[in-house]
Parts: C-alpha cells; sequence; structure tokens
C-alpha cells in the first residue's frame, strides 16, 4: 500500500482494481493479429498475418470534446468510449483502410473504478463494431486537474490498406455523386455550441423533448456516434469508390471539400435525406441562420461515398443489407472548391 502517494490524492489499489475490470472488456476485442495481453508496455500487432503485399498504415487520434460535459451532467458514462472510437476509426475509413489496432487515454482526478470500466466497456463497444482490436492505454489520476466526477478521454488507431487501393480522393471528377449515409445525431462535434444553446434557452438535459420521441435531451445528445467501417469496407470491396468524406466538425463545407481537386465543388440537395430533429431544435432554440447549420454540424449525414454515378445504386444496396439509411445527396460540379446547398 502506498499510503504516502494515496495522501497525495493517488490511489494505486483503485488503477489495480481498474485493470481488474477492464481485461475482459479487452479481451472481446481480439481479431487477427492480435498478440500480447492487457499490461505490457506496448501494444502489438502482426501485420504480417494479414497477407497485405503494399501495406500503407493510416491512423488518427481523436477524443469526444465538450461532449463530456453532458456525460457528468447525465452521469452516464458507458457510451462516450463508443464516441471515442468512432471518431478515430470513421477518420482512417476514409483513406479505404481498415482499422486494425485502438488505444485510449482517460484521464481522471479522482480513480472511480467502476466509472472507469464504464467507459472502457464503451470503448470495447466501439472497437467490437469497428472489427479493431483494444491493444492497449492508459488510465492517468491526475488530483487538481480535473473537477471532482470529471474526466477526459482519447483515442488513437492505425489502419492498413492495400497501397493500389488507397483512397486519396484523386479519382474524384466532376459527374460523380455523392452518397450520403445516415448519422445518429450530432456525434461528437460542436457541442461547444449545443451546451450554449441549452443554457441560453434556459432548458435542463433533463428535459423531455416530444420532438425527441419523449426522450430527454440529455439521452438525445449523448447518442453515440455511428461506426461505418465494416458497411463502408463493404462498398468499398464491390464498387470503384473515389472518396470518402467523414462529416465532422465543420460539417458540410469543411469535410466534403477535403477531396476534391483544383476546379471542382460540390452541389448538395437539401430534402433528399431527413435532417434529424435534433438539428432542427438546435436550430431554433439557438437561432442559428439555417446556412451555417450545415458549416457547424452533420445534419444528419455522417459519412458521404463519392463514386460514379452509375455505381450509386449498388453502393446503397450494400448499406441497406447493413441497415443503413442511405441516399444520393448532391454531386461533383465545376467550381472552386465550395459547397452549395440547393
Amino acid at each position: 500500500m502506498a499510503k504516502t502517494y494515496e495522501n497525495a490524492g493517488v490511489n494505486l489499489e483503485a488503477g489495480y482494481e481498474v485493470v481488474r475490470r477492464i481485461k475482459q472488456h479487452v479481451a472481446s476485442t481480439s481479431r487477427p493479429g492480435t498478440m500480447g495481453n492487457i499490461g505490457s508496455f506496448g501494444g502489438m500487432f502482426d501485420l504480417s498475418s494479414l497477407g497485405v503485399k503494399e501495406p500503407i498504415l493510416v491512423s488518427g487520434t481523436d477524443g469526444v470534446g465538450t461532449k463530456l460535459k453532458i456525460a457528468f451532467a447525465m452521469d452516464k458514462h458507458d457510451t462516450v468510449g463508443i464516441d471515442a472510437v468512432a471518431m478515430c476509426v470513421n477518420d482512417v475509413l476514409a483513406q479505404g483502410a481498415e482499422p486494425l489496432i485502438f488505444l485510449d487515454y482517460v484521464a481522471v482526478g479522482h480513480n472511480e473504478p467502476a466509472k472507469i470500466e464504464a467507459i472502457v466497456a464503451g470503448v470495447a463497444e466501439g472497437c467490437r463494431q469497428a472489427g479493431c482490436a483494444l491493444v492497449g492505454g492508459e488510465t492517468a489520476e491526475m488530483p487538481g486537474m480535473y473537477e471532482n466526477g470529471e474526466y477526459d478521454i482519447a483515442g488513437y488507431t492505425t489502419g492498413v490498406v492495400e497501397k493500389s487501393k488507397l483512397i486519396d480522393g484523386t479519382k474524384v471528377k466532376v459527374g460523380d455523386v455523392l452518397v450520403g449515409i445516415a448519422s445518429t445525431g450530432v456525434d461528437s462535434n460542436g457541442f461547444s455550441l449545443v451546451r450554449k444553446i441549452v443554457a441560453d434557452a434556459g432548458l435542463k438535459y433533463t428535459d423531455t423533448c416530444a420532438e425527441f420521441g419523449g426522450k430527454t435531451i440529455g439521452e438525445t445528445l449523448l447518442t453515440p456516434t455511428r461506426i461505418y467501417v465494416k458497411q463502408v469496407l463493404d462498398v468499398i470491396r464491390n464498387c470503384d469508390v473515389h472518396g470518402i468524406c467523414h462529416i465532422t466538425g465543420g460539417g458540410f463545407d469543411e469535410n466534403i471539400p477535403r477531396v476534391l481537386s483544383k476546379g471542382q465543388a460540390i452541389e448538395i440537395k437539401e430534402g433528399s435525406w431527413e435532417i434529424l430533429p435534433v438539428f432542427k431544435m438546435l436550430e431554433k432554440w439557438g437561432g442559428v441562420p439555417h446556412r451555417e447549420m450545415f458549416n457547424i454540424y452533420n445534419m444528419g449525414i455522417g459519412m458521404v461515398v463519392v463514386l460514379d454515378a452509375s455505381e450509386a445504386e449498388k453502393a446503397i444496396e450494400i448499406l441497406a443489407k447493413w441497415g443503413e439509411k442511405a441516399t444520393v445527396i448532391g454531386k461533383v460540379t465545376e467550381g472552386n472548391n465550395d459547397v452549395t446547398i440547393i
């Protein structure tokens, strides 16, 4: 027992209990190529087991942002781990990469094993959805850095793609169409504005909202980010995908132009998909200009696949088999990397 350290605010025994609690969750994410066990100094993966001839590794890291503030307010911690995974794996998927490994970092002011287990259980669930292995992580107890009951979580993933199948947007051409895949909600972006809107409107996260099917505002906002890995990889295997966009912070305006070349632009047809009620209510409560909403939020589209118009129906059918709502939401036109909403 390190009593002196405990007197400084760090409970080593609680840390050991966390490791014991999360082992089962980590083990549930094992996949071909996984090596070693939790507790090693480094997470390992056998890349040679994949049979990839010219492997390109694609890595991504991200956090959950101030969405965590809502988790604190609702005392609900079992979904933010899914968000952490989603924000990372959906990004590497945009290059056509299959996520292989994931590592998480959880920083707390005070170690509460049950709460950390709930967080990591969410991470494990996200990894299972993405088909990647949780091979390591870190739980840092830092007294004085966080308010009582608060924490931060971040993640890191590495995926692989055959060099000849790397998706980098260079094949995108004028006339290509955009197949948009439905999001589950606000995902993990724009929550500083979300929280301001809710506060300024005099609302509480525990308030119910008829537009949200009777759910509370907090429950709706904590809906975890959709993970699109297996579904989109299926599309990539069966269609000639020219570009992929993960619609995160910056909405349509910042993310879709990432796959464009000089002289190209995007035309989006509003009404070709369902704008989720949560966005309509945020727009109403906050008095946010309608066009500006597309520059902040995903507006109900979490991922966009760009391909030739002749392949759009096939891609939509594949996604439908995975239970995804997908539709053609726009096209690539001539222009200066701008996004026009019609």
